[in-house]
């Protein structure tokens, strides 16, 4: 049975890649912090715990459902080793392309955090396979609890990153150098790609 810090590690690890990957929250996030600092990041992560809870619960309820279906286990982890893949892919290319959000999209940052998670797809396809499985082997490990485990080791990282980014934002700094955050951020796709092999031997047992 896998410890429950085993399975935290499993669960930030794998969420690092998303909540510290380049994109539309990033960018608006920066914007607001120049001026907001650590306190628009953290309005900016209230915002996005609107949509991301309710869509924690949704799907904790669909895989309760669905987990007693033959081969339910066996579909999602081949589902999600594949959308680590791509993940893993589309970060790489993200990072190096920079591809960000060009403009703020509401008029505060607790409303950037609704509105740019709402309507993000890479969101929402995250959660719907990889978030998926972490749910669903949450429940197999820790019953309903599992649920909320997986949300709460997810969540904490959104208030840190968002709030640190705010702050150094304010501060005209950077946590990291462009070269570094590059390298760190195809070392978390490596991780990925890592997770996505062993999701696909955890199918083929």
């Amino acid at each position: 049975m896998t410890s429950l810090p085993g399975f935290a590690l499993t669960v930030v690890v794998i969420s690092a890649s998303g909540v510290m990957a380049p994109g539309p929250l990033f960018a608006s996030n920066v914007a607001y912090g120049i001026k907001g600092g650590w306190k628009s990041g953290i309005k900016m992560a209230y915002g996005h715990t609107l949509v991301e809870l309710p869509l924690v619960i949704l799907i904790g309820i669909g895989a309760v459902s669905l987990g007693t279906f033959p081969q339910f286990r066996e579909y999602v982890s081949i589902l999600g080793a594949a959308s680590l893949f791509v993940f893993a892919g589309l970060q790489i290319r993200s990072t190096y392309l920079g591809q960000t959000a060009k403009q703020r999209h509401s008029r505060g940052p607790f409303l950037a955090g609704v509105v740019l998670s709402g309507l993000n797809p890479f969101f929402i396809v995250w959660w719907l396979t990889i978030g998926v499985k972490l749910i669903s082997d949450a429940i197999v490990l820790y019953s309903l609890i599992g649920i909320g485990l997986v949300f709460v080791f997810h969540i904490w990282m959104d208030y840190a990153w968002l709030g640190v980014v705010g702050l150094m934002s304010s501060r005209g700094s950077h946590i990291f150098s462009i070269r570094d955050y590059k390298i760190f951020m195809v070392a978390l796709s490596v991780v990925l790609v890592y997770y996505g092999i062993t999701f696909l031997l955890d199918a083929l047992r």
